[in-house]
Order: structure tokens, then sequence, then C-alpha cells
């Protein structure tokens, strides 16, 4: 049986791999089966990645695998009943990279060495080019007659023992990538450089042994050195910059403390673990500290910084009896904390999911610079080989030289990252606005939504509404018609349902004699239930007139009422208040020559109301999801890209219709959204942010696929017809890298 890294064997205790990892839903999940997120080092293009998913698809167990090469992010689903984690994890390693948890403080260090190493090896290429360099020059200055062979040879050696660290431990990284793509019969990126740095040193060694052969012409060791060290330059400044593009995911998933203060039995505080956590537990969290899961204040006040959680940018006041997020900060004073949702269950996990999820998904222009990049790779180790055949009878140097630079310039680097470097600095400036991207594609779809629907209550209005008004049937008091709808209300995450059950809970007594034998949830509409009251069950229905079989009131609040099998039994109004940005926010839209249409389950009065109040001329009320989705499919058939905004409780379907959609986070469970972007926050202004910031991004994802293309397009000719030296091809495929990237960091501000 093959042995695996002891390192990694640490992880395969289910304790271990859970940090890490969660159990996998989807309808063709089998049993025991887990999704695992994990970072890979030692990548270097698209190529590296499809590499990397082969290696993990022929591993026994493994069921999926995706990895992203601008964000170095993956995930594996697996089954633990065939394979464990450091399984696959060797199989990566066996590919030539290696691979950590994606939440693993403990290689910090690790990373830090890498990244140091990288560091010496940039300035070893550093300082030998330029002493290579000053050795080069007199041959390149000097004129007929005024240099001796003697200099000329003495200038070379000493040129060849100074270029010899260069190969041996700057270009370490390419070789060994090459060697095992050529051992796996694979493609990847290090294999064409690493070809055009051994064959470079390979021609100059030859010329600098024998001079006087048919190598002796010219040798070429400041363009080696010189492309090498532009190469490492690019490769540490890319990695700087996609370090930071994808700051965001990384600044959240560091806010979770790696331990916590768990009050004892004994009335002492121990630190434990956060694994060790269990629902109840009692911990004190410090000044400056994270709190380590959700749960609710027991004593003390303070600030938390909810920023990169709810998009709330302003610190929330926390007393005894409020609920505190996993990931937020204690701002003032210590606080104890009685924790109530742990691990994947809290609001920051369901977040971090969401954020890697987006991390590792390709768009569709990336997927097709993916399926390009590998037959492009061989397409030009074919024409180099070809211009060495055509060119090796006239001069091999040359044509050696030649071949070298066509293998370095035509790098697809910049193609590759073109779409998936903007992107993700778009979603990581987002996230920090308080806007969380399911899908990446989704930006691109919203670049060209030309109509967007809005729901009305808990999206146009605010999410609390306040009850106004009740009207009963003789027989039953308002406090009684309160009663029973709280009662058929509970459990419901729908705004109105919420209302009535705040109410009942602050101003009238529970009705313990009475019980709910079965409940039935029709969303956007009502709920009909059978209650049993002393003596006998009655069936009630409590939701929209239409629902109930009532008339509906002339009034422009809202309101929502009560039936049983006689009828009418009680109605209720509730006062809402349009969002302080709703207008701003809507005009915004509008001047982009966007479509602003309005449909509610309200009634026709009330839309209209809201409609006039928002200046929006498409409106319609009494609206259920079905409605709402048959309306939205007729724009989609007229040719309209269609834009969706609900608060994700009873407009999934119309969100999973539409095709991009919108949905406030804080109204329903985070895992359960049908959205493409949710909206942790309040501010409905986020929505034309948004908007332009994908108009923002598709216009930057044109422009690097653009300069990738006209690059490509300028230099190939150049280097095939020998107009290019290899230290200008390093330089061009470095920056040509390096632009795309640093294009894409303009995303980063909003």
């Amino acid at each position: 049986m093959k042995a695996f890294d002891p390192q990694l064997t640490l992880l395969d205790t289910s304790a271990e791999w859970c940090s890490f990892s969660h159990i996998a839903t989807g309808k063709s999940t089998q049993i025991n089966t887990w999704e695992s997120s994990i970072v890979v080092d030692g990548m270097h293009c698209t190529a590296c990645a499809i590499n990397i998913e082969n290696a993990l698809k022929k591993t026994p167990g493994v069921l999926q695998a995706d990895v992203n090469a601008a964000s170095h992010r993956g995930r594996v689903v697996w089954c633990e009943d065939v394979t464990l984690p450091s399984h696959w994890m060797q199989a990566i390693v066996d590919a030539g990279y290696s691979a950590r948890p994606a939440h693993d403080a403990l290689r910090l260090e690790q990373r830090k060495k890498e990244s140091r190493l990288a560091l010496w090896r940039w300035l070893v290429a550093g300082l030998c080019m330029m002493q290579v360099m000053m050795y080069a020059m007199p041959e390149y200055v000097a004129l007929p007659g005024e240099m001796t062979d003697e200099a000329r040879h003495l200038m070379r050696w000493a040129s060849w023992v100074l270029t010899l660290p260069v190969i041996l431990f700057s270009c370490k990284p390419f070789f060994a990538s090459a060697w095992l793509d050529l051992q796996h019969r694979r493609v990847s990126m290090d294999l064409p450089v690493a070809l055009g740095m051994a064959i470079t040193f390979i021609v100059s060694t030859l010329g600098t042994f024998d001079s006087g052969g048919q190598w002796g012409r010219e040798v070429y060791f400041d363009s080696l050195t010189m492309f090498v060290f532009f190469l490492l330059t690019g490769r540490w400044l890319e990695l700087r910059m996609r370090d930071r593009t994808a700051g965001a995911l990384e600044a959240l998933m560091n806010r979770m403390p790696e331990s916590a203060l768990r009050l004892l039995p004994s009335g002492e505080f121990e630190r434990v673990l956060l694994r060790q956590l269990v629902i109840g537990d009692t911990v004190r969290v410090a000044v400056g500290e994270a709190f380590p899961a959700d749960g609710v204040v027991l004593d003390g006040a303070t600030h938390a910084d909810e920023a990169l959680l709810t998009g709330e940018s302003k610190p929330i006041a926390k007393a005894a009896g409020d609920a505190v997020i996993a990931g937020s900060h204690n701002l003032d004073s210590s606080v104890t904390v009685r924790i109530e949702q742990i691990g994947e269950h809290t609001r920051f996990s369901q977040i971090v999911r969401l954020m890697e999820q987006a991390s590792l998904e390709k768009p569709n222009l990336a997927q097709l610079a993916d399926r390009l990049a590998k037959p492009f790779l061989i397409g030009i180790l074919l024409v180099a080989g070809l211009i060495i055949a055509l060119g090796w009878s006239k001069d091999p140097s040359h044509a050696l030289m030649v071949a070298v630079a066509v293998l370095i310039v035509t790098c697809p680097c910049a193609l590759s990252l073109a779409t998936p470097a903007a992107m993700l600095a778009s979603a990581g400036a987002l996230a920090k606005k308080g806007v969380l991207i399911r899908h990446l594609q989704a930006l691109e779809t919203l670049s060209k939504v030309d109509t967007l629907i809005f729901d009305k209550t808990g999206t146009l209005t605010e999410d609390g509404l306040v009850l106004a008004k009740v009207e009963a049937r003789i027989g039953m008091s308002q406090a009684m018609a309160c009663q029973l709808a709280g009662l058929l209300a509970a459990d419901s995450l729908h705004p109105i349902s919420k209302s009535i059950v705040a109410y009942c809970q602050q101003n009238a007594a529970p009705l313990p004699a009475w019980q709910i034998i079965f409940k039935t949830e029709a969303a956007g509409r009502g709920i009909t239930a059978e209650v049993g009251v002393p003596n006998r069950t009655a069936i009630y229905q409590w939701g929209s007139a239409e629902f109930c079989g009532v008339k509906p009131l002339q009034t422009t609040a809202v309101q929502a009422h009560l039936s049983d099998a006689h009828g009418w039994l009680a109605s209720f109004e509730f006062q809402e208040r349009v969002r302080a940005d709703a207008a701003q926010t809507l005009a915004a839209l509008q001047g982009a020559r966007i479509s602003v249409q309005l449909l509610s389950g309200d009634s026709q009065l009330a839309t209209q109301h809201l409609a006039n109040q928002l200046n929006i001329a498409n409106y319609r009320g009494l609206c259920t999801p079905d409605i709402k989705l048959d309306m939205l499919q007729d724009l989609q058939k007229q040719g309209h890209v269609v834009g969706m905004v609900g608060d994700g409780l009873n407009d999934g379907p119309v969100l999973a219709g539409a095709d991009v959609s919108f949905a406030f986070g804080r109204a329903v469970p985070l895992t359960q959204s049908k959205s493409d972007f949710l909206v942790l926050g309040s501010q409905l202004e986020h929505i034309a942010l948004t908007v332009q910031q994908a108009k923002r991004t598709m216009r930057v994802v044109k422009q690097n696929l653009v300069w990738a293309l006209v690059y490509n397009a300028a230099a190939v000719p150049l280097a095939i017809m020998g107009y290019l030296p290899a230290w200008l091809a390093g330089i061009g495929m470095a920056g040509s890298s390096l632009l795309v990237v640093g294009n894409a960091m303009r995303l980063r501000k909003i």
C-alpha cells in the first residue's frame, strides 16, 4: 500500500476534516459524502488547474473536483467510505503541487517560508543578471579588433559561472514542474518556459566550452538571466496582486479566533479550541476578540463590528439579550455570551461557504480560455519544433534562439487570467460592501440586464411592519383575533407573519388551550391550519384576501385576513415604511436605462400607492409567485434580460427563473436562497451599486481579453521572424500577465 505524508494523515479523522469540510448536498450525492475546501500551492496557469483536477478525479472515492487558477482554491467532493483526505491530497502532491485546508491557520509559517524562498530565488536571479550584463556589455560595444579573443573568452566563462546559480536555484521550480509534466505526459505553462531556459543555457554553454565551433559565434547568458529575472518578478508581483484581490475572503476567514474562554461549572474559565464548543456553553469574549459562534449576550454591554458579515458599516450596540454573530469583533468591553449556533450552522460559515463557492466558479469566458489553454500550449511546442527543424541546416544556434523566444512569449497566462482576475476582484470588493456573489457568471449577466422586477414588502419597504388596525367578526375580540393569527403565523418567515407574531409577543398572552394539529403554507399567499380548541377542532386560514376567500379592504395599507368555515373572521392593517434609499436607487437604475417594474402580492391600491411614491410606471398588485413567474417569462420571451429583486422567502421560483436575481440575506437562511446575489445588510442602494460594478467588470474583462489577443497577435509573428530576443520575450510574457492582473485590481475599489 502506498505511504502517505505523515502530516497529511493527521487530517484523516472526522474531527480534523470537519474544520475545512461539510456534508455534501445535492440530488446525486452519495451517503457519507463530504465537500472539502482547499488551497493549492505551486500553480501558475490554467493548465495547472486542469492537471490537478485530473489527478483528483483519478483518485478512487473522489466524485468531483474543481480548481480555480486565479484564486488557487479548490473544492473536492469525496466519499469517506472509499477515501480519506490524505489520499486525495497525496494525489495533488504526486502531481507536483501541494494542498492545505482552506481554513488552516497552522500552515501560515509554511506559507511565509515558501514566500521567503521565492524572494530569495528572485534576488539571486537579479544579482546574477546585473553581473552577467556587466560582462556581456564589452562584447556589445567593442569595435572590431578592440577586444581580444582571450578577453572575450574570459567574459563568457565568468558569465557561465554566474548563470549556474540562476539555473540551479532560481529556475528550480520551472524545471521541477516541467519534469513532472513529462513524467505524467501532460503540458503546462512551465514546460515551454523550462525548455526555453534549458535550450538557451545548453547553446550558450556549448559556445563557451567550444568558442571556435559552430556554437561559439554568440552566447546568451545575459538574455537567459534577464528573462528568468523578469519571469520571477512577474510571478512575485502576480502572487501579491492575487492575494490582495482575494483579500475579502481571507480577511473574513481570518476573523475567527482559534480558541475561546469557556465557563466551567466551578465558575472559572478555561481556554478551549473552537471545535470543542457545544450549544449552550457560556464563553467570555474580551475586547478586540471575535465572537467564536452565534449567540446571545448574557452579561455586559459593548459594540460589535459586523461590517464584513452584514454590510453595516457602523458598530452595533450589544447588551444583555442581544444576538451576536460569529466572526464579528467585540469593540468596547468584555462580555459573556451563551452559544446558540456553532460550526457550519453559523451565519459566518454560511457566508464563507458562499464566498468560497464564488471563488471556485469558472465563468463562461474563463471556461473558454481553459479549453483553449492546453491546445494552445501544445501548438506552441509544435511551432517551436518546426522552427528548429526548418532553420537547423542554415544556423542551428539562431534557430534554437528563435524557438526559445516563441516558447516564452506565447504563454497564454494573460488570456487565462483575463476573466477570473477581474471577476474575483469585483467579488471581493462587493463582499466588503455586504453583497455576496453566489455565481461569478452572474456578473456578466447583470451587465446585460435591461429590466429589474422588484418585490414590495421587505424589499422596497422596511422589513418590520407595525399593526395599525384590527377588525373582527362579532363574537371575536380583537385580542383573540391577534392571538389566533399569531398562532397560525408562528414559524413563518413572511414579513407580515413575523410582524403579527412580534405584536402578539409584546401585547398578548399565549393561548395554552389552543394547539396546531397540522399546518401548511402556500408561499406568498397564506397559511391553512387545523387548530384544536376546547372540545373541538376548526380549520382557519391566514393570508391574503384571495387566499382567505374574503373581500379586500379598500386601503393603501398592507393587509392580511383570517377566515374559517363560516367565512370572514378578521382583517388586519399594517403600516410599512419605504426604505430611505429606495427612490435614489430606482432613479439610479432608471438613469442607467434599466426598466423598473413592481410586482406585489398586496392589493392593487397599496401597490399603486407605493409605485406613485417611487415613480414606477409598471406595477401590478395581487400577484402570486406563479403570476410573477409568468410575467417574468413573458418579458424573457420578448427578448429582455430580466433581473429579480426579492426578500428570498416567497419569491424562490421567481428568483430562480430570472436571468439574474438579488435577495436580502437577513430575510432568509443564506444556504436556502435561490438568488445570484445576496445583500447582507438593509441598503437597497447596493442593488444599483452592484449593477454599476457588473458593467465596470465586463469592461475590464473585455479590455483584458483584447490586450491578451493583441499582444499574442503582435508578439508571435515577431518572435517567429527572429525580431524578438529571449530577454524581451520574457519581459513581454511577464508584463502581459501583470497588466491583466493590475487592470483587474482597479475593480477592488467601488
